[in-house]
């Protein structure tokens, strides 16, 4: 699986729309949810498209300044989506060095690293 960096346009909505899916919280802020999208990409125009096709699909659902997933929407196992890697990394969320990289795999492609705890923001855990 490709790193983000090397993904294309398309590659990056499909991640992005991908990880609204996995989010385990009932609703979001849009804040909150681009807070999430960031970790795809940081590019406006981009960040919209992934708003826009996730809502398209059903994926969320817009209500006042807020988004709500999908209930009972597809959540992350831990144990199967969730890759630890040894190494030099550095936090996608928050930019913190780490030597434990936590990465998530989706259909549509991996998305980290992120250290522990923001791997559970990240997908609404927490």
């Amino acid at each position: 699986m490709g790193h983000v960096a090397d993904l294309d346009k398309s590659e990056r909505v499909e991640l992005g729309v991908d990880l609204l899916a996995h989010v385990e919280a009932e609703s979001l802020s849009l804040s909150e949810a681009v807070d999430r999208i960031e970790t795809v990409t940081t590019n406006p125009a981009l960040t919209r498209e992934i708003l826009d096709t996730a809502e398209l699909r059903g994926v969320i659902e817009r209500d006042e300044g807020r988004l709500r997933t999908r209930r009972g929407g597809t959540y992350v196992r831990f144990e199967q989506q969730i890759v630890e890697r040894e190494g030099d990394y550095e936090c996608r969320r928050c930019g913190a060095s780490l030597s434990t990289g936590h990465f998530v795999q989706f259909q549509s492609g991996e998305l980290g690293p992120f250290g522990p705890s923001c791997v559970r923001k990240v997908l609404g855990r927490e």
